[in-house]
Formats: C-alpha cells, structure tokens, sequence
C-alpha cells in the first residue's frame, strides 16, 4: 500500500494533478494486474475552486481511461459543498452504498458533462478593464503594454511573470488559429485578476483540451499553449459562444 499525499493532487493547478496520479498509478502498475487507489476529495474554498476540481473528476474518467485502475473517491457530505456532491453523482460511473457497488444512474459521459458546465460570472468583468485591445495585430506589442498593467498591481513576481506568459500563449493561439479581430481584456482587483483573449474564428467543440498536450508525448509538435495556460493560472474557461472563441484567465497574484 502507498499513500499519494492529498496535497500532491489538491495543492496543485488541475493538470498537474493530473501528471501526478498518472505517474503514481504507472510507478505501481508494473508487473501488476491493476491499481487500487482511494481518495478523499478536497475542492477548496468557492465555487470557483469547486468547478475546476468537479472538471478534473470529469476529466480522469478520459485521461487515464486506458491505465489498470480502479478507483473509489470519498465524499464528506458534511464538509464538501453540495454542487460538488451532486457533480460527483455526475461525474462516477459507479456508486458504492451499504448494499454494495451499482451502476449509477447519473453518471455523465465526459465530454458531455464538460460541455454542460456554465463560465461563472467574474463580477470584475463589469468593472472599467485596466486593459482594452480591439485589434490586436501587434503582439510584442501587447506583451509591454500588459507587463505594464500587471507591474502596477503589486504581485507575487513569479505569479505575475506565469500569468504575463499565458496571456501571451493564448493571444498567439488567436491570432494563429482563430480570425481576426482579436480582442484582450484585463481586469484587476487588490484578490484577483481577469483577462480574456476573443477572437472570430470558428470556435473549438474540445472539452479536454488543456488537460494534456495536445498531441500527447510528442512535445516537438507544439500543441501546449493551452495546457501551460492551465498549469500557470488558478481558472481558466473556454468559452464558444457560437461567434467566437474567448479564453478567460482567472487569478490571484499574492
């Protein structure tokens, strides 16, 4: 028996956690039949913290689908919050009970419980942005002129530098892939930033995208703006809102 400490998976950015319990479960699957791991859910403090962990509970059911593991997940009704409880019954497709282990009724494929979740508002979103770009062709540019904004803030350094770099990634990723105009947006408070990359493209119907690199361990194709974006930032949300993609980057610089 091993024990991966809580704080491995819940202390960490979601696709992290994700390398993380992959690599466990391959250091014990060798030479045996299959893994047993289970875990005490931990989905922090606001619905925030709550939708990014119910996701990656979505999202395990995918990315380690073809791996020689079982799983049961806690949950302390009396301590997680109930939309993460009423996700968990979306999100397993099996229940264990006091009669044993059924199938459950509830569960969700993946993909489609992804797809239904909804952005939550971000309040700051209607406050006068510290940063508004409506056609972004200038990309260094961009780079100076959010390096400025962000310096004024006050910040930890080194959160201020990882979030300076995934508003890079992910406006290159709209200029590169998406249609112009591309728009940014910057918002900050003295608890959070928010910042959203648009562009007019034809969207993006890829719920996992980001959990991984997008062309597996193949790293010379590139593909990993958006799985970085997920490991440098606290929330992020891909929004297509049928004329348009909108990357929205979430969060705290202290």
């Amino acid at each position: 028996m091993a024990v991966l400490d809580r704080q491995v998976l819940y202390g960490q950015r979601t696709p992290t956690a994700l390398t993380a319990l992959r690599t466990f479960v391959d250091q014990r699957a060798a030479g045996a039949p299959g893994v047993r791991i289970v875990a005490e859910t931990e989905f922090g403090e606001t619905p925030r913290d709550w939708q990014e962990w119910v996701r990656f509970e979505a999202v395990v059911n995918q990315a380690l689908r073809h791996l020689p593991l079982w799983g049961l997940c806690t949950y302390d009704s009396t301590r997680v919050p109930e939309e993460a409880v009423a996700a968990g019954l979306r999100t397993h497709p099996h229940l264990v009970t006091v009669a044993g282990r059924r199938s459950n009724p509830h569960y969700e494929q993946p993909a489609d419980f992804l797809r239904s979740l909804p952005a939550l508002a971000e309040p700051l979103e209607d406050t006068e942005p510290l940063l508004a770009a409506d056609d972004v062709t200038d990309l260094a540019g961009l780079r100076h002129a959010v390096a400025q904004r962000l310096n004024t803030l006050g910040g930890s350094p080194d959160r201020t530098e990882d979030l300076h770099l995934a508003i890079d990634e992910m406006a290159a990723n709209a200029a590169r892939h998406g249609r112009p105009p591309v728009r940014v947006r910057l918002w900050g408070s003295a608890d959070r930033v928010v910042c959203t990359i648009s562009d007019n493209g034809a969207g993006m119907d890829a719920p996992f995208a980001g959990y991984g690199p997008a062309h597996g361990q193949d790293l010379s194709r590139g593909g990993m703006g958006l799985w970085l974006t997920r490991q440098l930032c606290d929330h992020v949300d891909v929004i297509d809102d049928g004329t348009g993609l909108t990357v929205r980057l979430v969060t705290s610089l202290r």
